[in-house]
């Protein structure tokens, strides 16, 4: 192999397109920001993002995008600009009718789909959102495989995705299901666990986004939704507050995978390992960090408060896992906090039963307060078998009416 033949083979991407359609939703996350509060994002920030987005605007001829941007943002329409790209959209989709109806008229089925989808992704690429979804429909009526069926409903959620219409998301991602489950290669079956896994957080189903993103470690290739880096980043910390310690150790802590990129979001490595191995000063050093990522983070920034809560209530039951009693001022010494913060969590979490533990102010100690694993079952089983007689009872007497 000559070294021109190495040099190309060597740059040539396999995902090159996926990843171009990822930087179109970088623009999603720069509308994100900008909405952003000050202490969040700067004002210096936020004008060169506006900066950024404007470019990108212009430069992709995003014209229905643009005059959402500027009603939901507030912004002064540049009413010349508009209306140049508006006229480049016009001329542009008015080529891609006419290659449509020339297809439909004179070529054969392969062609009529190519035209459609060109089209759509057209629609998609401008950020038009209603008519893309029109175009879709055209694309999926003209799609004789399942195959292709499936990439229009990818095309469809990262549409929805972009746009945060969550309830557009869950019905498609309901719909190809069952096609992927019939007809679905391997590669499209990995691409729809990131899909799901995203919805599934986007909800604060920490425990099925979970599942999906670490399946999907070792196999991603859905560039066009989010990066590599992103899908680490949520599959650590929702396998943080999730996983039991032994599996955090398997599936995370020596996945190779995730360690080859963990360190590509700030804080997360320290935050993950200092977890871990019970350093729990560097953890909430840590968490200040990955708070601050998780504000800016368009999909994260909705459960922040959540996840930082169930993080502190994770350290402190491990820890408290170790002891019968420890004294408030060495818990509060080993977690760098004060003592009268101490206090005042513990009693915010035991007092909704987040912690199995009591305070005993007069001593200044922690005590644990271990639950019977046989008592709890016991319990469990009485529950069980109560809801189970109810359910008895109501379908006797449906029987006797």
């Amino acid at each position: 192999m000559s070294s021109k033949t190495e040099e190309k083979a060597s740059s040539w991407d396999p995902y090159k397109e996926d990843k171009e359609l990822g930087k179109h939703m970088v623009i999603a996350n720069d509308i994100f920001l900008i909405k952003c509060s000050e202490d969040v994002v700067s004002k210096t920030e936020k004008e060169d993002i506006r900066k950024r987005i404007l470019a990108t605007v212009v430069e992709r001829e995003m014209a229905p995008l643009y005059k959402d941007i500027c009603e939901k943002l507030e912004w002064k329409t540049d009413a010349a600009l508009l209306s140049d790209i508006e006229a480049k959209n016009k001329k542009k989709l008015e080529e891609l009718d006419a290659k449509f109806k020339d297809a439909v008229e004179n070529l054969g089925e392969d062609e009529v789909l190519d035209a459609a989808l060109a089209k759509a992704n057209y629609l998609a690429s401008i950020g038009d959102k209603t008519k893309m979804l029109e175009a879709f429909d055209v694309v999926k009526e003209k799609s004789y495989s399942r195959g292709q069926k499936i990439d229009a409903s990818f095309q469809i959620m990262r549409c929805a995705f972009f746009h945060y219409e969550l309830d557009l998301m869950r019905d498609t991602l309901k719909s190809s299901e069952k096609m992927v489950e019939e007809g679905g290669d391997w590669d499209r079956r990995n691409r729809r666990r990131v899909y799901e896994g995203m919805y599934l957080l986007s909800q604060r189903d920490v425990a099925g986004a979970c599942d999906m993103f670490l399946s999907s470690a070792a196999t991603f290739t859905s560039f066009e939704l989010i990066s590599y880096e992103s899908l680490v980043a949520y599959a650590v910390l929702t396998s943080m507050i999730h996983l039991e310690r032994g599996s955090l150790k398997e599936k995370v802590v020596n996945n190779s995978d995730i360690l080859s990129t963990i360190g590509k979001t700030p804080h997360l490595s320290e935050l993950l390992h200092s977890f871990y191995e019970c350093r729990y000063r560097e953890f909430f050093e840590s968490l200040l960090g990955i708070y601050t990522f998780m504000l800016r983070d368009r999909v994260m920034s909705r459960h922040a408060s959540y996840f930082i809560r169930e993080l502190r209530i994770r350290a402190y039951k491990q820890m408290l896992q170790s002891y019968q009693s420890v004294t408030l001022e060495s818990m509060a010494n080993t977690f760098g906090v004060t003592v009268a913060f101490l206090d005042a969590e513990l009693s915010r979490f035991i007092g909704v039963n987040r912690l199995a533990a009591k305070i005993d102010k007069v001593a200044g100690i922690v005590v644990t307060n271990r639950p019977n694993a046989k008592n709890a079952q016991y319990q469990e089983l009485i529950k069980q078998g109560d809801a189970l007689l109810n359910k008895v009872h109501r379908l006797t007497r449906v029987i006797r009416m």
